[in-house]
């Protein structure tokens, strides 16, 4: 009995074996591909406002300004310093008067022995050349005083005041009405406008220009304003200091500029950072290159001629 169950269950064990291994496999069950993650979405960041232009105050003379110079070259200025300048085109006396105020981070002017005094007086620490051109002589080309082709300026001013001819001064402290006042002294003569010849107006050079073009009067300039407006001053012509610079046989004529950032330590609030880089921009010999062929194309001659250290150097 005990043996007959024995291989009764080894029967139904073998049976089920078999079942088993007949039995079709397992369909696998199909996987879903899991879905990609979405990509993490950044924050559009608002778009970066430009920084503002910062803002430079020069003082300089009228010449700089009524020549055309300064339109020609501070667009470079301002587009490589993102900068904005505020141009106070005045006589030299009261460019450097402002500057003494803090009224102006940077001066450009052409009077030598006044630059000086602003940096001992310490309202400049350093005064830098930067061009020169010369003053020359103009009059009614009928020239009444009989000065064309004078060698000197004392003798040109000497001939004016004896035949009591019109004479235009700026009379403004200008650099230009400075050098006049030290021609007429060396005579000596000192005109006043009581002698009804002589004409004190106050001016820029543009305007002094226009002046003795309509009233025949001789004047003091210098040659790159001239130069410049020559095609409106039909009734003037150059009677004293040549056609151009070579020609000058006067040394005394001859304009050196110079720019002079203003102190800091007594005007705290002065751009001095951007004043020290146009200082050393106008000084560089790519600008120094850029005055020299300012206006030899149209006039045939530059109206200012670069003398900085830096070009100097490169010279």
């Amino acid at each position: 009995m005990f043996k007959r169950s024995i291989l009764m269950l080894a029967s139904l064990l073998l049976v089920l074996a078999l079942l088993i291994a007949c039995a079709p496999p397992a369909t696998p069950v199909a996987q879903v591909p899991a879905e990609p993650a979405a990509p993490a979405v950044e924050p559009t960041a608002a778009p970066a406002e430009p920084a503002a232009s910062a803002k430079l105050i020069l003082a300089t003379t009228t010449s700089t300004a009524d020549s055309g110079l300064l339109d020609a070259i501070l667009p470079d200025f301002e587009q490589k310093f993102n900068a904005d300048v505020d141009v106070i085109a005045v006589g030299t006396g009261q460019a450097l008067e402002i500057g003494s105020k803090g009224d102006a981070d940077v001066v450009l002017v052409h009077s030598r022995k006044a630059e000086d005094k602003f940096v001992a007086d310490g309202f400049a620490k350093e005064r830098f050349d930067v061009m020169f051109n010369d003053f020359i002589i103009v009059g009614p080309g009928e020239d009444p005083a009989s000065i064309a082709g004078m060698a000197s300026a004392k003798e040109a001013f000497g001939a004016i005041a004896d035949a009591s001819q019109p004479f235009a001064s700026r009379g403004d402290k200008s650099g230009t009405h400075n050098k006049e006042m030290a021609i007429w002294a060396s005579i000596p003569i000192t005109p006043t406008t009581d002698m009804g010849w002589y004409n004190s107006l106050g001016q820029g050079m543009g305007d002094t220009l226009v002046f003795a073009n309509e009233a025949g009067a001789y004047t003091l300039t210098d040659r790159g304003t001239y130069l410049s407006m020559r095609d409106k001053l039909p009734n003037l012509a150059i009677l004293v200091g040549g056609e151009n610079l070579a020609e000058n046989q006067d040394k005394v004529l001859l304009n050196p500029y110079g720019v002079l950032a203003v102190n800091p330590e007594l005007h705290p609030h002065v751009n001095a950072a951007l004043a020290a880089s146009f200082v050393e921009w106008i000084t560089s010999v790519e600008t120094q290159q850029v005055i020299g062929e300012y206006g030899v194309e149209r006039f045939g001659q530059p109206l200012f001629y670069p003398s900085s250290a830096q070009w100097q150097a490169s010279q």
